[in-house]
Parts: C-alpha cells; structure tokens; sequence
C-alpha cells in the first residue's frame, strides 16, 4: 500500500507540473501575442474597413501644438483649459505631388549602373518632360531615386524644366515593401528583403505624404520620379489598409 501512496503522489506530482507549464505557457503565449510589435509599415490593429483616419499623416491641425496649447479639447483629455480663444493650427496651402515610374530600361543589367534606360525608355523619359512643360505648374522640386535608371529619367525630364531643382533620395529606390497578396510566381524576393525594404518605404511616404506645413504660403508642386514598386505602395497607402495589394 505505501509502495502504490509513492508511486501514486509521482504522478500527482507529475500532473500538477505538467498543468503548471502549461498555464504558464499559455500565459506567455497571450503575452507575447498582446506585446507584439510590428514592423513600421504594419497596424497592430484590425483593419477599419471604410472608416477614415482624420489624423492619418499625423498633422491634424490640433496636433501640431504643444498639448497645454491646443484649442480643441482630444475626447477624454482636458490639458486646454483657458486656451478656448486661440485658433487650431491649419494648412493654409495644398501640397500636390506627381509620381512618376522610370522609363524602360535594360532588364538584363547585372548591377545597377548596367541597368540604363532603352531607346524607348529615354524617349518617354523625353516625352513625359515635354507633357509637364505644356501643364505649366510652377514646379518646385523633382526628387529622384538615386538608381541609374531613376536619375536617368529625371535628368531627361529636366531638359524641359531647366529652372526646376533634382534632389536624390534614397528612400525612393525599387524594393519589395509587403508580400504580394496573392502572391505573385514570377516576384518572389527573399523574407529578408521585406524587413529591410519595407520601412524604408513607409518613411519615403511618411516623408513625401502630409499636409502642408502651416507656415506654407502657396500650394506647391513636386515630382517623384522613382519605381512601380514604391509608387504601387504609396497609392495604396493613401487610399487603404497599409496591408495592401502589391504585385509585380
């Protein structure tokens, strides 16, 4: 009898550990889950559908002041008392902005420098600067991706805007910014390169996409001339879910 009490009390033992590891794994497993944190250019938060985000540059015009000076009271805060006379902070200007994919360009180049534009592509590269001539915008700056191909094009386009300043970024090269869904069979870059790009293309848009500053006297007029991958990702990213549709 006290040989079957011993073996008995191990298994008991035995139970009440393995129910012990189990709660705590389940409890790091729900704590791993609700402390995640994602990548830049992701939400940790469900997708909201049709519902617009006012704020979604994050200079809403109550934002850009200091919190103890806003006019507008956020729900749920009251740090403006005794600021209700003072005017929000707004843009006065629009800021418009012209993206522009590079023209067709040598798809067997091994590096980058190898890889310039065709005939054809220099031509609608020729063609595309003469087209915004005839709009006449006063434009006030063309940034250009610092890829060959991109700083080819942009260097065409400005034979028809002399007057117009070239600023390289290097925000705006080609990259992979979110897996394609559905995925794609002929795209297929590696995991890596979506870490890698993907940030570096949320903040392109961060920095090229927002209200005028509120010190903007006139509306101003930009050119992006840069790739399909990032433009694709911009335009989504305006218009929807950051977890967009991508494919090449």
């Amino acid at each position: 009898m006290a040989k079957f009490a011993r073996s008995y009390s191990k298994y008991a033992v035995f139970g009440i550990g393995a129910v012990a590891g189990g709660t705590i794994i389940e409890i790091s497993r729900k704590y791993y889950h609700s402390h995640l944190a994602h990548s830049s250019w992701t939400t940790n938060y469900e997708p909201s559908g049709t519902k617009w985000d006012s704020n979604w540059d994050r200079r809403e015009g109550e934002y850009l002041v200091h919190p103890k000076k806003r006019s507008i009271v956020p729900e749920g805060l009251d740090l403006l008392k005794g600021t209700k006379d003072e005017k929000p902070v707004q843009s006065k200007a629009v800021r418009n902005i012209f993206m522009i994919r590079h023209g067709q360009y040598n798809l067997d180049g091994k590096t980058d420098a190898e890889r310039v534009l065709t005939p054809l592509g220099r031509s609608q590269a020729l063609d595309t600067g003469k087209r915004l001539k005839v709009l006449d915008y006063p434009f006030n700056k063309i940034h250009v991706s610092t890829m060959s191909r991109a700083i080819e094009t942009a260097q065409l386009i400005s034979q028809s805007l002399p007057d117009v300043p070239v600023e390289q970024c290097a925000l705006l090269e080609e990259g992979a910014p979110v897996p394609p869904d559905p995925p794609v069979g002929h795209w297929q870059p590696e995991v890596h390169q979506f870490f890698q790009d993907g940030p570096r293309i949320e903040a392109a848009f961060r920095n090229f996409f927002h209200r005028a500053d509120p010190s903007q006297e006139h509306d101003s007029y930009e050119l992006l001339v840069c790739h399909a991958n990032v433009i694709r990702y911009f335009v989504c990213r305006l218009v929807c879910n950051p977890l967009c549709i991508l494919s090449c």
